[in-house]
């Protein structure tokens, strides 16, 4: 198995406990984290080798790097075939890795279509090279790989059994140390060191200005814990830093005691669409990166909230257009209306319960039957 980043680890250690299910004895290795190895997954190197974002200068100097490991992982598992490869996320580096093993007979499963339907078309083709099988956490992605000739079979989304339907609010709250009464703003600027450097100091900005408009309300940040130092610096550089509070890790109980949530654009969206929270969706990244990514963009919405939902149920902001004074209006829309115009929440609130319905299967024991198949076809 390779996993890439957080969410690819959270994935895969779901994968291994359906796996494990099965086979209680079967050894995975190759790529992971801790959530994979707590459950006695051997990783040759760790999935934050292979965080990468962009199109910028950091990941033309990280390519060798990453190349490197491919070929060093390819050789092992081409010498020493395993019953089943299992790619994580992480197309860019899996996909490729995946069609050399197929090559050489090594079955190939891919979990998480990647975003065909969102920004890359381009990689039907080679997804259908590399993969036996797509595992797919989106209802819709199985009818159009099937267009393509490609097998897939949706496992839905394993936050959507890990977030409660019902998310207890008060508990988060005392949680976190904050009162049971009031309003809380939430920051989620990402979790990689360059969408905090690009995205976190507009937040941090809005945030200000929401404070200024709404004094009593409470600003509460869950950073990444190897990025809390840069996440504190750059508060401060806003004049945010004794404004807010800080916390290391624990976005589901931020998310879970926030009226609010200026967000980056990623699966933390889906998080919070999860906790039936308003959001206001943003993301910037360095200008020629953002050029390319918008030539590639297929759809009229980039939050997966909105794409899931397949309207603008809550606004998005970015680039140019996520400035401080704009995030700042977005979010006290959602703040007053939590308290002039509940109407507008609930209606909210219903549509994401219904998305959370619709997202919730067993994705372990769905995934591990599909991946059981592969391994083992039934007889003709």
């Amino acid at each position: 198995m390779v996993a890439g980043e957080a969410s690819g680890d959270l994935l895969a250690s779901l994968l291994i406990d359906g796996l494990r299910q099965r086979w209680p004895d079967a050894p995975s290795m190759g790529i992971g984290g801790a959530q994979m190895q707590q459950r006695g997954f051997e990783a040759w190197w760790q999935s934050e080798r292979l965080a990468v974002h962009g199109y910028s200068w950091e990941v033309l100097m990280r390519v060798a790097e990453l190349l490197g490991i491919r070929k060093k992982l390819r050789q092992r598992l081409i010498a020493h075939p395993p019953s089943v490869f299992v790619g994580v996320d992480a197309p860019d580096f899996n996909l490729g890795l995946e069609e050399k093993l197929r090559e050489a007979g090594v079955k190939t499963v891919h979990f998480v279509c990647p975003s065909i339907w969102a920004w890359r078309a381009d990689r039907v083709e080679k997804i259908r090279r590399a993969a036996d099988h797509v595992l797919c956490i989106f209802p819709f992605e199985p009818e159009l790989l099937a267009q393509h000739g490609i097998d897939a079979t949706y496992v839905g989304h394993p936050l959507a059994q890990v977030i409660p339907l019902h998310p207890d609010r008060a508990a988060a709250r005392a949680r976190l140390g904050l009162p049971e009464e009031g309003l809380v703003l939430a920051l989620l600027p990402g979790s990689r060191r360059s969408e905090v450097r690009y995205i976190a100091s507009g937040f941090f900005k809005a945030a200000a200005l929401v404070k200024k408009a709404l004094p009593a309300i409470k600003i509460v940040i869950p950073a990444v814990p190897s990025l809390y130092d840069e996440v504190c610096r750059i508060a401060a550089e806003a004049g945010m830093k004794d404004k807010a509070l800080i916390v290391k890790g624990r976005s589901h109980d931020v998310l879970a005691a926030c009226d609010c949530t200026l967000i980056a654009s990623g699966t933390a969206t889906l998080e919070a669409a999860l906790y039936k929270r308003p959001m206001v969706i943003s993301y910037s990244m360095h200008p020629w990166s953002w050029r390319l990514m918008k030539r590639k963009q297929l759809q009229p919405w980039v939050g997966l909230p909105n794409i899931l939902c397949g309207d603008f149920v809550v606004p998005e902001l970015l680039q140019d257009a996520a400035t401080p004074e704009a995030l700042a209006q977005a979010a006290l829309g959602w703040l007053r209306a939590s308290q002039d115009s509940p109407a507008t929440i609930e209606a909210l609130v219903e549509r994401f319960t219904a998305l959370h319905h619709e997202l919730r299967r067993d994705t372990a024991e769905l995934a591990a039957h599909a991946i059981e198949k592969i391994i083992a076809p039934p007889a003709a």
